[in-house]
């Protein structure tokens, strides 16, 4: 029977998980997944996802790519039927058919992410939220986000050692602003280097405690050094929250 290709959109809370990519002995969203895919549609279902996430951190919006036939089950009840046998830190939201061309990583215009920080204590949801008590500079630290749109090549953010072709992304958006219990930062671009949010969080955060000036980015920047850059955040507080996609791709 003729396959054809999907896009999946889901959601999981990334605490109980080694990230998003199947590895060996490690417990990740893409062996539970494939695992409850290839048990109701009793073939291997292979995920292609938009990005990986890494230990801890979390998604609202995840989406992924699968080939299949669905041997006449309903697509629209699809996402009931595999939602019965995932875990409750997993929650497929639609499946949609798709061009099958479609690439759910390369396709990808752009991806956004947020940064939860609490300024008092929560908890209920220390485990989703950054703790973090000194007071900050908001309006420094937007200063400082928004130096960040001028650039593209955002090596000194990057995971040492990390085998990418280019450090090269796009950024569309970077800011803060106040919550009730905290802080928010949002950041959006085409693409985005490992552990790069982290990093670039820790490193406004520092300027936002005036650890660093804010003319200092230029520098580190410039330098492609990741030591110059400020603390890589705990990945607790770090959620994928949206993914854009040419409409064009959908059936």
């Amino acid at each position: 029977m003729n396959q054809a290709r999907f896009f999946v959109e889901f959601s999981y809370h990334g605490a109980p998980f080694h990230g998003w990519q199947r590895q060996p002995n490690a417990h990740t969203v893409q062996e539970v997944m494939e695992s409850a895919f290839e048990l109701l549609l009793k073939t291997p279902c292979p995920l292609t996802a938009a990005g990986r996430t890494d230990t801890g951190v979390h998604a609202r919006c995840m989406v992924a790519h699968f080939n299949a036939s669905l041997h006449g089950l309903d697509l629209e009840e699809l996402p009931f039927r595999l939602n019965q046998l995932l875990p409750k830190e997993i929650a497929i939201h639609t499946i949609q058919r798709v061009k099958p061309e479609a690439h759910a990583r390369f396709d990808a215009l752009s991806r956004t992410y947020e940064y939860h920080i609490a300024s008092i204590k929560i908890p209920f949801s220390e485990d989703l939220v950054y703790t973090l008590y000194q007071p900050l500079d908001l309006e420094l630290m937007n200063e400082a986000a928004s130096l960040l749109l001028a650039y593209t090549d955002f090596e000194c953010f990057s995971k040492s050692h990390t085998d990418v072709k280019t450090f090269l992304c796009t950024l569309f958006q970077a800011q803060w602003h106040k919550t009730e219990k905290g802080y928010v930062f949002t950041i959006s671009a085409n693409r985005f280097l490992r552990n790069m949010v982290r990093a670039i969080v820790g490193t406004l955060l520092e300027i936002g405690l005036h650890k660093k000036k804010c003319d200092d980015l230029h520098t580190i920047i410039k330098s492609k050094n990741r030591s110059l850059a400020g603390y890589s955040v705990p990945a607790q507080g770090l959620f994928l929250t949206h993914i854009e996609y040419p409409k064009t791709l959908y059936i």
